[in-house]
């Protein structure tokens, strides 16, 4: 089996150690590196190349924030983890713009965040479904006139597709609700990035949510 290679990112030394005695309790990873800086983050990427950086976003100088932004545009198949004890409404909605494929807190059960490891390696992406609701209501607030025809590009099939990823269903629970084929599913999935000009599952959702999209689903 090969192993997904994994970068953590934080400034805890303790921190680094605890996730890392977790996460290599699983045969499908790999802790290939650690930093405690956003600068140290960004050379060991390019060195190391992980398919998952865990990252914090409250670090010296650079934030995560950032760190995940440069990331994410300069090795566009690495996928960012936040993982971090800010819960604001900002902060999330700050991670999603910068292409984090996920947002959880450090509360996190360990299950719970290998879950969200294999999620992400999937190409899955998830929000904290604590941090969800109030994210939603965030972006509600933003209201915007688009609204009418921000999903007329979409297939009624695509729509469905996009409102199961709203609800943070991976692929394969996609694929058993619409009766398809997870290729399928995926092949739905980048269309429909394609066709709303987003990068991953975590914007798309936003986007359905800012946009309404149940108000278009027959």
């Amino acid at each position: 089996m090969l192993r997904q290679k994994v970068l953590l990112v934080d400034d805890h030394d303790i921190v680094r150690l605890g996730l890392k005695s977790l996460i290599e309790r699983y045969s499908q990873f790999e802790v290939v590196g650690e930093a405690g800086t956003a600068r140290k983050a960004l050379e060991l990427v390019a060195a190391l190349h992980p398919e998952i950086v865990v990252m914090d976003i409250r670090l010296q100088g650079t934030s995560g924030i950032e760190a995940c932004e440069e990331i994410v545009k300069s090795f566009p198949g690495v996928k960012v983890l936040m993982l971090t004890s800010y819960g604001t409404d900002e902060m999330l909605l700050s991670a999603i713009r910068a292409g984090a494929s996920g947002y959880v807190l450090k509360e996190i059960g360990s299950d719970d965040l290998i879950k969200a490891l294999e999620a992400i390696g999937r190409g899955d992406g998830l929000l904290d479904p604590v941090l969800t609701q109030r994210v939603m209501q965030e972006v509600r607030k933003a209201g915007n006139e688009k609204d009418a025809v921000a999903f007329t590009q979409l297939s009624q099939q695509e729509r469905n597709v996009l409102l199961l990823v709203t609800g943070g269903k991976t692929n394969k629970q996609i694929a058993e609700t619409l009766f398809l084929g997870e290729g399928t599913v995926r092949n739905y999935a980048s269309s429909i990035f394609l066709k709303l000009g987003v990068n991953n599952r975590a914007e798309a959702a936003a986007y359905a949510v800012e946009y309404d999209l149940k108000k278009y689903i027959t």
